[in-house]
């Protein structure tokens, strides 16, 4: 099952899930449960004294009876008390634990999944299942899930104790509870489906909002500001019809629970005043079964006023563990080592989302340590040659391999020794200059650092005020050159700069081969050059493959790859190239403003 583009898992898979979850923690939750059954038995003492203390008034036994019983109810009641907040505090530890594993599985999911898959799902849907989802299955785990279980201890002990003082007065308070039971069933039945539709109308309203407001000048530029609160209304709409949904559901279930509490003790009332007058029970035994009915209010109560929130957390939980089922290509059991470092492109078709072809029937080989460009106007299906070459997506039809291996039969992290893709869209994390660097080399020393910050022309290094220390803020840089600014505090680095950061982390990882899609669009035609130039200095005897408009970097490469329409169309050197007078020397005349003799 599905919800907005990332699955979501199925009610089996949420119950394997959340039994491994308490297994991980099962000393915890043993506990937990039998601090909560002892503090309910301690619970259930005061309504059996309290039947004694009538027995023992109307047989006449005396005062000494009663105040042997009654300091008894205080300290069942005292016990009730401490046992109970000791579980609520053993509970709440084992709540905390537990969603610490689930916030750091579900990091790891996203991290793993296919770049592809984390396009399609968008920011939106991403955003919802870490924070909102997230935080409803950590306010189950820490609050709603402990209360639910005391509340269930309770209520079983309750109903045990009520069949065993009388088997036909229990029965009656029992079925009185029958209503309850059908009107519970007919709410579970609709709550998940509404509640996973409510969770995935959320995802596109935030993706809609992000969008909005990510491209604010874009829509305040091209005038598409009634378009998009159009979209935006729609999906506030959609929300709102989702969230009508549960809240009419709970306004059947609850009426319903509030009428059938009073059905019990009426019939135990009245079934026990009949008893009473044929000398089958006692009236302590009576009152002491109305008791623990009324009693039975407050579990009850727990249970169903949690229920929207286990119901809300349910459907969480799912969308949350359904990060981790987006089919990806596995690596094969015994995939050789490439042999090298060239790639292959045989006969590749390949088409985004089942749509039709971008590229149609493309073969290219690529020499290891060799530098080649791809040009071609914008639409001729550069880009996703490249996604393709670093085994972002995998081909209809056709192959792509590194070394006679596979690219998709790789995984990630061979891929990447072999393999990098640098794109326009560049992020700058929380933290340091040195933590933005050392993710591509944990190890790397300063002067490794500098170096290569040096490499790619980032001389403002020097004009920080703590150096490689200076706190950076956290900005996402998009090719679009709008700043999503994501926090603050901290030196904010423009697009060109973190773009230089990205290259950086290049220079340090140092893979077999660099595949550049617009990497230096941010920066400066000279700095550009000077940054390629550079990159393809220190990657000597790399494989670099250039992604480019800029035709300067077409004419340092060692061959140009012409795409146009998803074809190969042209291959050769620039020379050869613009002296065949074909589509690439018609785009180098254009690039130079001149036109043929």
């Amino acid at each position: 099952m599905s919800g907005g583009s990332l699955p979501v898992a199925e009610t089996a898979q949420v119950r394997r899930a959340a039994l491994r979850l308490i297994r991980l923690d099962g000393r915890a939750f043993a506990v937990m449960v039998v601090l909560n059954a002892l503090a309910a038995g301690a619970g259930l003492a005061g309504p059996w004294l309290l039947g004694r203390i009538v027995d023992a008034v109307k047989s006449g036994a005396g005062v000494g009876a009663v105040d042997r019983l009654a300091p008894a109810l205080i300290l069942f009641a005292l016990a009730q008390l401490l046992l109970a907040r000791y579980a609520r505090y053993v509970g709440h530890r084992f709540g905390e634990r537990t969603l610490a594993r689930v916030r750091e599985e579900f990091t790891d999911r996203v991290l793993a999944l296919p770049v592809s898959a984390v396009e399609r799902a968008g920011t939106g849907d991403l955003t919802t299942r870490g924070t909102a989802d997230v935080a409803a299955v950590g306010g189950m785990l820490r609050d709603a899930g402990p209360d639910i279980l005391i509340a269930a201890v309770q209520a079983l002990l309750v109903l045990g104790a009520v069949v065993v003082l009388d088997p036909l007065l229990g029965a009656c308070g029992v079925l009185g509870l029958v209503g309850i039971w059908f009107a519970t069933r007919w709410y579970l039945r609709r709550a998940v489906p509404a509640y996973l539709d409510e969770g995935a109308a959320n995802s596109v309203l935030a993706e809609e909002l992000s969008a909005t407001a990510a491209g604010a000048r874009t829509v305040e530029a091209l005038g598409l500001r009634r378009r998009r609160i159009a979209a935006c209304q729609e999906a506030i709409d959609r929300c709102g019809e989702t969230r009508t949904r549960t809240l009419f559901l709970r306004s059947v279930l609850f009426p319903i629970v509030d009428m059938s509490y009073v059905i019990p003790v009426v019939a135990v009332l009245l079934v026990g005043g009949a008893l009473l007058g044929q000398g089958a029970t006692t009236l302590g035994t009576v009152v002491a079964i109305a008791l623990y009915l009324r009693q039975l209010d407050q579990p009850l109560d727990v249970i169903l006023l949690h229920m929207e929130r286990l119901q809300r957390s349910g459907a969480s939980f799912a969308r949350v563990e359904g990060a981790g089922l987006t089919p990806r290509a596995a690596p094969a059991p015994s995939s050789p080592t490439p042999v090298d470092d060239r790639l292959e492109v045989s006969c590749v078709r390949f088409a985004y989302d089942g749509g039709t072809d971008v590229l149609h029937g493309v073969d290219l080989t690529v020499r290891p340590g060799e530098r080649l460009a791809i040009v071609g106007p914008s639409g001729a299906g550069k880009t996703t040659l490249g996604r393709l070459l670093a085994g972002m997506d995998v081909p209809r039809t056709g192959s792509v391999t590194v070394g006679r291996v596979p690219v998709a039969d790789l995984d990630p992290g061979r891929l990447r020794e072999r393999v990098m893709l640098v794109t326009q869209e560049h992020h700058v994390f929380l933290g340091t200059v040195r933590d933005n660097l050392q993710i591509a080399a944990p190890a790397a020393t300063d002067d490794e650092l500098r170096a290569a910050l040096a490499v790619v022309g980032a001389g403002w290094l020097r004009d920080l005020p703590d150096g490689l220390d200076t706190e950076l803020g956290h900005v996402g840089h998009r090719p679009d050159g709008l700043d999503n600014e994501l926090g603050h505090g901290g030196h904010r680095p423009d697009g060109a700069q973190a773009q230089q950061l990205a290259l950086a982390r290049v220079v340090l990882a140092d893979p077999h081969t660099l595949i550049l899609d617009e990497a230096t669009a941010l920066l400066d035609p000279g700095t550009a050059r000077h940054t390629e130039r550079a990159l393809a200095g220190v990657l000597a005897g790399r494989t670099v493959i250039a992604i480019a408009h800029r035709l300067q970097t077409a004419h340092d490469a060692d061959r140009v790859a012409v795409m146009l329409d998803g074809r190969l169309t042209e291959l050769g050197t620039h020379d050869d190239l613009v002296a065949a007078d074909g589509a690439y020397a018609a785009l180098w005349r254009s690039w130079h403003g001149t036109t043929p003799d």
